[in-house]
């Protein structure tokens, strides 16, 4: 088994708990119309916040190394996925709005922080970038 594998378990309803290589586990459901119980967050919510977490975590770690006194900072996640009915339903475009409060901020400091994190160290945004590869296989036991 890979170091990087993610098992995801069916727990009843339409409720499935993440195990992440970190062990630090998770919920996801869907929607209440869809199913009995809501547990968590749905999976396409997740992966989206999983993407601006990704960037956030990118620009406080740079903010932080120049010094820039943060005292609140959050992203915000605009877009427009494709017409309901019709399946799948993926972004069509994702927009991630960094928004910062603090004392005496240098806006470079900031712009080249959330251009760094979205060029550079973001994984999340790159994989979606990158288009990857995907393969699904099933195994009976």
């Amino acid at each position: 088994m890979s170091e990087n594998r993610i098992v995801v378990e069916w727990k009843g309803n339409m409720a499935f708990e993440a195990t992440p290589p970190s062990g630090k586990k998770f919920m996801m459901d869907t929607y209440p119309e869809e199913g009995e119980t809501t547990l968590g967050p749905t999976p396409f919510e997740t992966f989206v916040c999983a993407a601006a977490a990704c960037s956030g975590i990118d620009v406080m770690i740079i903010m932080n190394k120049k010094r820039q006194k943060v005292t609140r900072y959050w992203v915000e996640v605009d877009g427009e996925r494709t017409e309901e009915g019709v399946y799948p339903r993926p972004y069509k475009w994702l927009k991630f709005i960094h928004h910062v409060e603090g004392e005496d901020i240098d806006p470079k400091a900031f712009e080249t922080a959330i251009k760094l994190s979205d060029e550079k160290y973001c994984s999340v945004i790159a994989t979606l970038r990158a288009a990857p590869t995907v393969e699904s296989v099933g195994e009976i036991h």
